[in-house]
């Protein structure tokens, strides 16, 4: 018991420098965006672009058609995994993660058992597999279909039985730069041509979400997958692993090698999407997110993108053609402004979507946050 009360001691901004870069944060990779999807276990994805903004943030020389290219060629693909939400995904980690997290879409089932009463799930399963492996469907299609069947359900929690039960991936053209297109779903299995592959071992899983993620307590990687019971597999590898506490005696999990940098390693600022994982896949994200911000990263339902400023939540943006407005939560100098400029006008220069280089690219900084 003694050896487990003086393991080292991480603080938040130790946290903060180690995990951004684990995240590719702290300077661009040079790095394909495939390894890069691979590398942080997919992309949140609930709307279309922020996988791109989320590359852009974290690799050298980016370029939006190079995630569409991997979309339209189906090594990468858009579906509900961790924490029942849209994730980008190589094809092989769509085929072995989301078997891995189907226990938890399981039980979500069960949370709308009152509007499935008669419903066969086994069947339903069956009947939505072979009307979306037909051609894809949207999923107010997959309702009416699995209606026909069952009229007296609720066809919301149709829709979600389906969902859960089917491993659905959006096909193209949704998910693709400078393309339009509604949300259409087959079987991940059917879309890219071959059977969905053992999940993978929750141990191996353990390892890459540490080497993504890391230093992180089980809570924290519960959080990320929208699982459960993980500490088992952090036990089975302990022997293997670094172990640290935080400035709450927590105790936190990493690999041996993996980079820890020192706490004053200068962070750039960077400009992320809405739905990043980096802010949504630990249980404390005071690592990057100050007590006294938390929760201002959303109003309502809606989202907003994110300002890190020396690597924590430092305020939002938003762009409106090649206009970025940056409202600020607190005060920053001449000079912190002009990084942030300068980082604002690379993302815009980058992601323009035409051939030519963009109209010079302003930047406006709003009032104070309050």
């Amino acid at each position: 018991m003694a050896s487990r009360t003086t393991h080292p001691v991480l603080d938040t901004r130790a946290l903060n420098r180690a995990t951004l870069a684990r995240q590719l944060l702290l300077s661009r990779a040079e790095m394909s965006a495939r390894d890069a999807i691979a590398h942080l276990l997919g992309l949140q994805a609930q709307n279309v672009k922020p996988p791109y903004f989320q590359l852009h943030a974290r690799l050298a020389d980016f370029r939006p058609d190079e995630l569409a290219g991997l979309m339209e060629s189906r090594e990468a693909v858009r579906m509900v995994t961790m924490r029942s939400t849209i994730h980008t995904h190589t094809a092989h980690d769509a085929l072995t993660l989301r078997p891995l997290v189907q226990p938890a879409r399981d039980r979500e089932v069960n949370y709308f058992r009152k509007g499935l009463a008669g419903v066969d799930l086994e069947r339903l399963a069956e009947l939505a597999r072979a009307f979306v492996e037909s051609e894809p469907r949207t999923m107010g299609e997959i309702r009416e279909e699995l209606l026909g069947e069952w009229p007296e359900a609720d066809p919301q929690s149709l829709s979600v039985a389906a969902r859960c039960r089917l491993p659905l991936v959006q096909v193209t053209p949704r998910g693709v730069w400078g393309r339009s297109g509604g949300v259409r779903l087959t079987t991940v299995e059917n879309w890219l041509g071959r059977p969905a592959g053992e999940a993978q071992p929750v141990d191996d899983v353990v390892l890459r979400y540490l080497a993504a993620f890391g230093p992180a307590s089980v809570k924290d990687m519960q959080t990320w997958a929208g699982l459960t019971r993980l500490r088992d597999a952090f036990e089975r590898l302990r022997p293997g692993l670094a172990v640290f506490r935080d400035g709450n005696g927590v105790e936190l999990f990493d690999l041996p090698d993996a980079p820890r940098p020192d706490a004053d390693t200068p962070a750039p600022p960077r400009f992320l999407p809405e739905f990043d994982n980096l802010l949504l896949s630990h249980a404390d994200r005071s690592r990057v997110v100050a007590p006294e911000i938390k929760g201002r990263t959303w109003t309502g339902n809606q989202a907003h993108c994110t300002l890190l400023v020396d690597g924590f939540l430092a305020g939002l943006w938003k762009q409106e053609g090649n206009e970025v407005t940056v409202e600020l939560f607190g005060k920053a100098s001449p000079a912190r402004k002009d990084e942030i400029a300068a980082e604002a006008e690379l993302m815009v220069t980058a992601m323009s979507a035409g051939p030519e280089a963009p109209a010079k690219v302003s930047v406006r900084f709003a009032s104070i946050h309050g």
